[in-house]
């Protein structure tokens, strides 16, 4: 192929946008978690995606109603009534709490947003998904409860809460051709949220490509391994060694830990500025970002159902590979037996070369002569 014919098979690139609004209703079966989470952000911050300090970035405006810097009410609620009416544009829509089922709410409602400017009657958060996702450039959910439900969509629940992709489908595309994007955690760490945020800015401007996630419509590159996998006691679990209370830094495996089948980068990550996460400061993995959360892992601080077989397996095979590194470790803390201040060398130093004995077999070296220097 010619670079004509690769010039001209190669797709065009998208044009970027260049000012986007992000739109953030936290009015779901939320406790506004994620959004305070998401404060703690230092790579990137908030603020400096706001501020324009980043660079290759769209202009930004957040409305989010802890952040805003509206006094609230009719002006706050602005930008959400223009998008709903096609009138604001671009924008990416973030919701925040899990969506309550509004078809079996009886003569009330379970959650609201705002008011109806004609009735004066509230508005659902259901009624604002049906508006404003199918008009925004991208749909993105923050934290557990968005994403799959979490704890009000828990065993018993009178309000039938679901994840959005539970609502809008897990097939919906949004009006940038994008999948929702799940960003889950309970609440959601900081610079997971932000990270995913600034990719798909990044991708709104037409300088990064789509995000890649998972079959859940996680980011892979952030839930791609286990607690486990990036845990420091992992270890412990190896050689088969296990804590037995919360005050062990041994593998807390046996107290209730889930960290082997999570899928989460928080014992890598930490929480903030690379400090703190679950397992790191002595806590159990108790699941928090899995679709399955809470009903799946409950109760809390119990073995898991795979624990103790797990745990049985690898006891043995631990208990020897332990032991086997002890008596290495032993070893290699002594050091060797020719440092020492006597009379003698004894390292094994030998300045020169001298032939093999004749007995010996196989061919020899002839010894080079000494010039008159060195004899």
């Amino acid at each position: 192929m010619t670079a004509t014919e690769a010039s001209q098979r190669r797709k065009p690139r998208q044009r970027g946008v260049e000012e986007v609004h992000v739109l953030w209703i936290s009015e779901g079966m939320s406790c506004d978690g994620d959004t305070v989470s998401i404060t703690a952000s230092s790579q990137p911050a908030i603020e400096d995606i706001i501020s324009g300090l980043i660079p290759g970035l769209p202009k930004v405006h957040l409305h989010n109603k802890v952040l805003d810097p509206s006094l609230g009410g009719e002006p706050y609620l602005a930008p959400f009534r223009a998008a709903a009416r096609g009138e604001l544009g671009p924008f990416i829509l973030v919701i925040e709490g899990s969506i309550p089922n509004e078809q079996i709410n009886g003569d009330g409602y379970w959650t609201s947003f705002g008011n109806d400017e004609q009735t004066g009657e509230p508005l659902t958060i259901n009624w604002w998904i049906d508006r404003l996702a199918p008009k925004a450039w991208a749909v993105v959910t923050a934290g557990t409860c968005a994403a799959y439900g979490g704890i009000h969509a828990m065993a018993g629940n009178p309000t039938g809460s679901m994840g959005l992709a539970d609502y809008l489908g897990w097939d919906f595309r949004s009006a940038g051709s994008l999948p929702i994007i799940n960003v889950p955690g309970c609440p959601v760490q900081p610079e997971n949220f932000m990270e995913t945020l600034l990719w798909a800015l990044y991708h709104a401007a037409g300088s990064a490509p789509p995000p890649p996630l998972d079959a859940q419509l996680r980011p892979q590159w952030i839930f791609g391994r286990t607690v486990h996998e990036g845990c420091d006691r992992a270890g412990y679990y190896e050689q088969g060694d296990f804590g037995k209370d919360y005050n062990s830094p041994k593998c807390l495996v046996k107290t209730g830990c889930w960290g082997p089948v999570v899928n989460c980068n928080v014992p890598k990550r930490g929480w903030m500025n690379g400090i703190g996460g679950c397992p790191n400061v002595g806590g159990i993995c108790i699941g928090c970002t899995m679709p399955g959360f809470p009903d799946k892992f409950m109760p809390f601080m119990d073995q898991p159902p795979g624990g103790s077989l797990s745990s049985a397996v690898v006891r043995p095979y631990g208990a020897f590979i332990r032991r086997m590194r002890g008596i290495t470790n032993r070893t290699v803390n002594a050091e060797p037996k020719w440092r020492h201040n006597h009379d003698a060398l004894t390292s094994g130093y030998d300045p020169r070369w001298r032939p093999r004995p004749a007995h010996q077999t196989g061919p020899t070296r002839p010894a080079e002569p000494h010039s008159k220097e060195t004899t």
